[in-house]
């Protein structure tokens, strides 16, 4: 079968592809065959090598992708041949709160993951996909949804209908954020710097858009259309050009939900702003399995359909990484492969 391989820190020009040799299931294992693969903002980090994890060999990249179960080994009781199914980003963080063990191996981070026709994985590392949800939809689900719902639901203090979220830019998280968020009845506020992608956010039910082009002291904004209050959660994908206007922005008990560093990891955080305004600031490191059957089920139930920007072929897989890196999207990149 046929997988891409990229040496981490060699840059997008390192992705190749290369003849893989297919492996049958061990004990507790399936065989999948993939159809479809979205990046994240993560993988750009892996091909650059200034992810927070990396290693000296060359791995298949990619955290997210979903297909069909071919095949599987002894023992395996969950799934069945013709299953449809996609993988959680740590194989191995099953349920409950993280740690080292659950976390320590990530799929296109530290060990192989899903940019290939066909995977072989542990049986607990599989999700089923809902019937009403396609190959393609499924695929944007085990990175950018289960860090938007770990964020929003999981991790914030209690949120509750009519609370507000304020979603950093209009990435996969974000979008899939926003989208989640409206979903659950909860009010919404995004940034861009593109008045274009701000429109399309508001067709998606955006509350409120701020292009922080125009308004750089965004947080002021922020705090003007929720007459005072702020944001009960932000979702900060921004690093440490936008980390203390996030917590300026955050409602009092709110949680800033660290995901990202766009802007680079590090800056300064006046402990008194957390203090005075009772404010957590929350590091979420995408979520687990259990985070993962509740995104999908979510998702399929109130109708929530993935907003996917372009789709390309598995042949242009590199293309999909130079498209994404450019920051021309809206929403998921995603690579379709068999």
């Amino acid at each position: 079968m046929r997988a891409y391989q990229i040496l981490p820190g060699k840059g997008i020009d390192a992705l190749h592809s290369v003849a893989y040799p297919n492996r049958e299931p061990g004990a507790g294992e399936v065989r999948v065959r993939v159809h479809a693969v979205s990046l994240n903002y993560r993988d750009l980090m892996v091909a650059r090598g200034d992810y927070l994890v990396t290693v000296d060999d060359p791995i298949i990249p990619c955290s997210d992708g979903a297909g069909e179960v071919i095949a599987t080994g002894p023992g395996v009781t969950s799934l069945q041949v013709g299953d449809r199914v996609t993988a959680s980003f740590f194989p191995y963080w099953q349920d409950g709160r993280t740690g080292p063990d659950k976390v320590g191996l990530a799929l296109g981070g530290n060990i192989d993951g899903m940019l290939a026709e066909e995977v072989v994985l542990d049986e607990r590392a599989l999700v089923k996909i809902p019937a009403s949800m396609s190959f393609v939809d499924a695929c944007t689900l085990p990175c950018a949804g289960v860090t938007a719902w770990n964020a929003i639901f999981e991790s914030s203090n209690a949120i509750r209908p009519g609370d507000t979220v304020l979603l950093l830019g209009t990435g996969g998280v974000s979008v899939l954020g926003l989208q989640l968020a409206r979903a659950a009845g909860l009010n919404t506020i995004i940034t861009s710097s593109s008045d274009e992608k701000l429109e399309r956010a508001r067709e998606l039910g955006a509350h409120h858009t701020i292009n922080y082009r125009s308004f750089p002291e965004w947080q002021e904004e922020v705090l003007r259309v929720t007459h005072g209050v702020g944001a009960h959660v932000v979702l900060e994908v921004g690093g440490q050009g936008t980390i203390n206007r996030s917590v300026a922005a955050a409602a009092m008990g709110g949680s800033v939900a660290i995901i990202g560093g766009v802007s680079g990891f590090g800056g300064e955080v006046n402990p008194a702003s957390l203090l005075m305004g009772a404010k957590r600031l929350v590091g979420i490191y995408v979520g687990s399995r259990a985070m993962l059957e509740k995104v999908a089920g979510f998702a399929a139930t109130a109708g929530v359909q993935p907003v996917i920007d372009r789709v390309f072929d598995f042949d242009h897989a590199p293309d999909a990484y130079r498209y994404m890196e450019s920051g021309a999207h809206f929403g998921k990149v995603v690579v379709a492969v068999t």
